[in-house]
């Protein structure tokens, strides 16, 4: 909270204002020349001079901004700086991976520096908010969205909400340090359970899978301190979430304490109306501002529905002022009273830090889905050939990439020669593809094909769900053709979601998800290609084997009748297999590791279900390597029925041919706890059991044997 002089000047300026003054705090108006929705208004300037706009998105660049801020400090009545916003998800100028791909790394010290990097970068433009970290857990690869978040598991997207929120917003509460930007955890209200994944699309699930999947990644991320909140645009069981008052008033400002701004999507207190729960726009103002949404983002609700709305009693003046001292407290907050431009905001990044940085975190993202002895690539060997599949091009940055720009950064081709210098590598010409006889040709003498498939950046995102999340048209039958003239395949797959790609990923001898790495994806591509960078990523979804199994994850409920094979009444598919084509966790190193023990004891105290467990490694084979260890609890007796695995740590350890490494996880109560028949937290199961493994594929997971140690101890079935 700010000191008692910001609380004064706060104080000072609501009795000052007028209704259309307070109102324009309140307004978010998108600058025209970037568009992220409906088309923006090109009379800005004019609406900031007159008091009606308080926050300002999709401005680009320093220049832009400090013209829209001039005009606010000396051009209106009271002087108040604008707030700028901007979608800076996944990088500024520097782009990193799309966050489901850096999820892969499960990595949160590089989620930290990602966020810091595009904070530091962002900052010196004069950007003063970004609508990320994105925390919709999502296990429906249908829905575009799911590119912009952390996939499927909500103890990984608490982690994730964490390291973001503390990586674009610094240290401490106050946002005015060097490089800081305030953060917004979007889209509250299981955005990524739309029927059917289609974008915007109803969501109806129940409240204990709201409670216990969808909700802890935001109270995570309020706990860190964020400072902005987005309500989804759906609706949640016919409760628009932009207008829900049991969870933004009720829960997150009543319950988890939240005193920042609650920000609207784009529109999204207009569309109250095509929702059906609003007759007009009063009424959509009214239904927003008492479920405490205090910006409006581009609906001009506030603006054409707030001053009527008071007329008709539908909302109170003291309503209006509280939200005005919620976003007048964030720019605070952020200094802008202080320094409206932000000069001192940014530390100059060092290109070569900011290159360095990106490189590593796409590394660190890239999965090795399969691999048939085909990777890495010897240094020495014959030709290798690359092929685009069309439509694809390279560089891809992503979707919401915000002014990051590929220009100037070496190709595949390139990056890959230069990794392998002793081999000849070229680029197939797109000639070649549409003809077999030049493709047979193109591929005569290569020793490897290095075959990219998969999705353009435009086919993931916002408005961007996929029915089939398969190849694109003709990607398959390329794969095919290719296959068919004999030369091992490796298949590098760029998506922003699993792709279902069963057969020709059963077809090729190697198999990397490379998603959209950003800035510095082909040398980190290449870099793992030729083996001079172990693939460390693992998946944070499951990916599936066919359309049908859609929606699919890992920490499904237990059934009264299991799959058992040869039981037809069990739960199964009579025309697809069960399981994913790959586990949640998945992923392959070129070495190889294995649990050589794993134990679990009682630690001494109060709490029953305090117990570490240790597992050590040991390095099975092949080069240096970076092993990652998932640990899993279920509790098989409880009040109510729980999920067959729960996520609840991640380890990793580096090691050297012959070498081991014991890693130890620290568990308590709250990692045992769950919501009961009343929906009341417990924290006492009466049977657990612990697992460790390299994913969550059930058979290949070590049971762990808990040892009492002093006191009582939880048992185990």
């Amino acid at each position: 909270m700010p000191g008692n002089v910001e609380e004064d000047r706060i104080e000072r300026l609501l009795a000052a204002m007028t209704l259309a003054e307070k109102v324009g705090q309140l307004t978010m108006t998108a600058a025209p020349g970037a568009t992220t929705g409906p088309a923006p208004r090109d009379d800005l300037a004019a609406a900031i001079r007159r008091g009606a706009v308080g926050s300002v998105l999709n401005a680009i660049g320093r220049p832009a901004m400090e013209g829209f801020q001039r005009v606010a400090l000396e051009e209106t009545r009271l002087g108040i700086p604008l707030l700028f916003g901007l979608d800076v998800v996944h990088g500024y100028r520097t782009v990193t991976p799309i966050p489901l791909g850096e999820a892969a790394a499960f990595d949160p010290g590089l989620w930290r520096e990602t966020a810091r990097l595009a904070a530091a970068e962002a900052s010196r433009d004069g950007v003063a908010l970004t609508f990320a970290p994105m925390l919709d857990v999502c296990r429906d690869p249908r829905w575009g969205r799911i590119a912009e978040g952390p996939g499927e598991d909500p103890w990984l997207a608490s982690l994730f909400a964490r390291a973001k929120v503390a990586g674009f917003q610094g240290p401490g509460s106050w946002l005015a340090s060097d490089g800081a930007i305030a953060a917004t955890a979007k889209h509250l209200g299981a955005y990524g359970a739309v029927t059917a994944g289609r974008d915007y699309a109803s969501v109806d699930v129940s409240e204990r899978l709201l409670q216990e999947v969808y909700v802890p990644p935001f109270k995570a991320a309020v706990e860190a301190g964020v400072a902005a909140i987005m309500p989804a645009f759906v609706d949640l069981g016919g409760v628009p979430m932009t207008a829900n008052q049991r969870i933004l008033r009720d829960l997150v400002r009543g319950d988890w304490g939240f005193g920042g701004v609650i920000v609207s999507d784009y529109g999204a207190i207009a569309e109250l109306m095509k929702h059906g729960v609003a007759a007009d726009i009063a009424e959509a103002a009214a239904l927003a501002l008492r479920a405490t949404v205090d910006i409006d983002m581009m609906g001009g609700a506030y603006e054409a529905g707030l001053p009527a709305a008071l007329e008709r009693g539908l909302v109170t003046q003291a309503q209006v002022d509280e939200a005005v001292r919620r976003v007048l407290r964030l720019k605070e907050k952020l200094g802008l009273f202080e320094d409206p431009f932000r000069r001192a905001a940014g530390p100059d990044v060092a290109p070569e830090r900011a290159r360095s940085l990106a490189r590593s975190a796409a590394t660190r993202s890239i999965v090795l889905l399969k691999n048939e002895n085909a990777l890495p690539l010897a240094p020495e060997g014959g030709p290798v050939a690359i092929i685009a599949a069309p439509p694809l091009g390279e560089p891809m940055l992503g979707p919401w990439s915000a002014i990051g720009e590929a220009g100037g950064r070496p190709g595949l081709p390139e990056a890959l020669q230069a990794a392998l210098p002793a081999r000849a590598v070229h680029d197939v010409p797109a000639e070649a593809l549409v003809d077999d006889a030049a493709l047979a040709r193109a591929l005569k003498d290569a020793s490897h094909v290095i075959l990219f498939a998969g999705e353009t950046e435009d086919m993931s995102g916002e408005a961007a769900s996929r029915a089939e999340p398969v190849l694109p048209p003709g990607q398959e039958r390329l794969v095919r053709r290719v296959l068919a003239l004999g030369p091992p395949v490796i298949l590098a797959l760029a998506s922003g979601r699993p792709l279902v790609a069963t057969d020709a990923i059963a077809g090729a001898r190697a198999v990397i998800a490379t998603w959209f790495l950003g800035s510095e994806a082909a040398p980190a591509i290449a870099d793992v290609l030729a083996g001079r960078a172990e693939p460390a990523g693992r998946l944070p979804v499951s990916w599936p084997a066919c359309v049908g199994q859609i929606p699919i994850f890992y920490g499904q409920r237990p059934s009264g009748r299991p799959f058992r094979a040869g039981d037809h009444y069990t739960s199964q598919y009579l025309d697809a297999p069960l399981e994913p084509l790959f586990p949640f966790g998945h992923g392959l190193s070129y070495a190889r590791f294995a649990i050589e023990a794993a134990a679990a004891e009682r630690r001494p105290g109060a709490d029953p279900f305090a117990i570490q467990v240790t597992a050590k490694l040991r390095h099975a084979g092949g080069p240096r390597g970076e092993a990652t260890l998932f640990l899993f609890v279920r509790a098989t007796v409880a009040a109510v029925a729980r999920p067959v695995l729960e996520l609840r740590g991640v380890r990793k350890a580096a090691l050297d041919p012959g070498g081991s490494a014991t890693l130890t996880f620290t568990l308590s109560a709250d990692d045992f706890a769950y919501l009961d028949a009343d929906l009341a937290t417990r924290r006492t199961p009466e049977a657990i059991e612990i697992f460790v493994g390299f994913s969550a594929d059930r058979t290949q997971l070590q049971a762990v044997a808990i040892r009492p140690g002093e006191g009582p101890a939880p048992t185990q079935t």
